[in-house]
């Protein structure tokens, strides 16, 4: 998911189908140093911390099926500038990941643009600054027992799926991934790579329709090519789950006919994003959900999923969802919720929901306060009402 003003960009989406694709502080000391506090919600017992270098003997579906509903730490360390405050959030804190955590999710997205904090070419080096304040907030999750999921976000300035670019967006994502993986090699299969966010070409007729068929086969070569990379770094990455994501991770049938699992390496999850349905959810046009036809799309959507991904041992996760407040009441906002995790869960999908930190669009907890601004709205996304 983007800033909110990629709302008009959509819009020719649901008009193709009902459905969507869907300051510079560079010290280490950029996040706040605040005590972690280990607190669960009463009654729930405290889980194990998680062996930080243990890569279990079990299948991509396997451990997809282990993982619970998650929370997107949205527009922040995402953010396309060096400044990851520039979009109106703190910096990310372990305290949010407390906050997070004691409200129920289990599983924690950490969208990272990485383009604005790395070095040029040949080496493309990432300030070891950054990489030092994501791995504090990676670590104190997956002691806490989360899945996190780490990947590249806003990137979509060099990584550009035309044959054109093709080579040099290999090179430097190969340089990239190495990097990241090297960082990260160490630690468990609770952490999880995620190769791209929404990969497409920006801009064009065809960003949010499935692509073209040489942007989707140029996109499979860019997975070949950062499959690779990690794989290469070994130890706990020769085993770690990927996740990777059709064109522009659409839910769109065209998007998906071309579609190819690097060596069809049994280690890959899927990753799909739906804002669905469009007017409701993204487009913030119609402030009403519910209705029997409202649930059998949301049905359709996820039979969809599990014919053409699930029945095939590819498990799935829904790394973004949500609706946004623009329009739609709290009340409606949580039917809809309460419907789509459980629509996700019945198909074995994981949903990930959305959070951007701004309590008019998407965000379900001010993150400066880290009071909730829709308690019940994020307990029916954590399925814990």
């Amino acid at each position: 998911m983007k800033h909110i003003s990629r709302l008009t960009g959509l819009l020719v989406l649901f008009l193709v189908m009902y459905s969507c694709s869907t300051s510079d502080t560079d010290d280490a000391d950029g996040i706040e140093k605040i005590e972690r506090e280990d607190e669960v919600p009463e009654g729930e017992a405290p889980e194990a911390l998680q062996d930080i270098g243990v890569i279990r003997n079990i299948t991509a579906k396997a451990l997809v099926a282990d993982m619970k509903p998650g929370w997107n730490l949205g527009n922040s360390f995402d953010v396309r500038s060096s400044d990851k405050t520039l979009w109106g959030n703190p910096l990310p804190t372990t305290a949010l990941v407390d906050a997070v955590y004691n409200r129920g999710f289990r599983t924690l997205r950490l969208p990272i643009t990485w383009g604005y904090n790395m070095g040029d070419a040949p080496g493309f080096e990432i300030q070891s600054a950054y990489l030092s304040r994501i791995n504090s907030i990676v670590q104190h999750a997956i002691e806490k027992g989360m899945y996190v999921i780490i990947n590249s976000h806003h990137d979509d300035e060099w990584i550009v799926p035309t044959a054109a670019n093709a080579a040099t967006t290999r090179l430097r994502l190969s340089r990239v991934w190495t990097q990241i993986a090297e960082h990260f090699k160490n630690y468990s299969d609770y952490l999880i790579f995620e190769l791209l966010n929404e990969p497409r070409h920006v801009g064009t007729p065809e960003e949010w329709t499935g692509g073209t068929e040489e942007g989707r086969r140029v996109l499979n070569t860019y997975y070949q090519t950062a499959l690779d990379a990690v794989r290469a770094t070994g130890g706990n990455n020769a085993l770690r789950k990927i996740m990777i994501a059709p064109y522009a991770a659409s839910t769109l049938k065209v998007a998906w006919d071309d579609f190819e699992i690097p060596n069809e390496d049994k280690d890959v999850i899927i990753s799909l994003h739906a804002y669905f349905p469009f007017p409701f959810a993204l487009e913030g046009s119609d402030p009403d959900w519910g209705s029997d036809a409202d649930k059998q799309a949301v049905d359709a959507l996820m039979n969809r999923i599990e014919a053409e991904f699930i029945t095939k041992d590819r498990p799935v996760v829904m790394g973004e969802w949500g609706s946004v407040g623009t329009l739609a009441i709290a009340s409606e906002r949580l039917k809809h919720a309460s419907y789509y995790t459980q629509a996700c869960l019945s198909k074995g999908i994981v949903p990930i929901v959305w959070d951007n930190g701004n309590a008019n669009e998407f965000g379900l907890i001010s993150r400066v306060g880290l009071s909730w601004n829709f308690p019940t709205l994020a307990d029916a996304a954590a399925n814990v009402n």
